[in-house]
């Protein structure tokens, strides 16, 4: 509970916030709380708050000369990082343009070989055609014929017709 202490006057600057009356089994306690009013916190915040100020004013007017010299080095370096990053898109290009090449090369290479192979197992299975055609000759023993009679010996006789 909350009692008002009439028998206090707060001095000039002070301010009586409230007073507390604690009980308890045994006991009764009391507690005025007093509030002194100064300005002394808030000159502070203010010199402070100001000097922050004056701060942050002195450091953005005072880049002023250096702040084109910086921004005109981001810029060339900027330039410079783009520069080289098209030429190492135009290297990684150029490798797999030679890249592209070399397999085409090289399945010109394997198409000529297989052109090669073919020509010659064709070539070889015409030896092999024509070692299978070559004649065969087959020797074997046979009676001799009887000798021919002699032309001087033979005898023409007409014979009559035969009707």
């Amino acid at each position: 509970m909350t009692y008002p202490d009439p028998s206090l006057d707060p001095a000039p600057g002070e301010i009586v916030r409230e007073t507390v009356v604690t009980r308890g089994p045994r006991t009764e306690t009391v507690e005025t709380v007093v509030v002194r009013e100064s300005n002394t916190g808030w000159w502070v915040a203010g010199i402070l708050g100001g000097v922050v100020l004056i701060a942050v004013l002195w450091i953005l007017f005072a880049r002023g000369s250096g702040a084109p010299v910086t921004d005109q080095a981001l810029l060339d370096a900027q330039v410079d990082a783009v520069e080289a990053q098209a030429a190492a898109d135009r290297a990684a290009i150029a490798g797999q343009v030679a890249s592209a090449r070399a397999s085409v090369d090289i399945a010109r290479a394997d198409a000529a070989r297989s052109q090669t192979e073919a020509a010659r197992a064709s070539a070889d299975a015409r030896a092999a055609e024509a070692r299978a055609a070559e004649p065969v000759i087959v020797e074997r023993q046979t009676a001799s014929p009887a000798p021919a009679m002699p032309a001087a010996e033979a005898t023409i006789r007409p014979t009559a017709p035969q009707n």
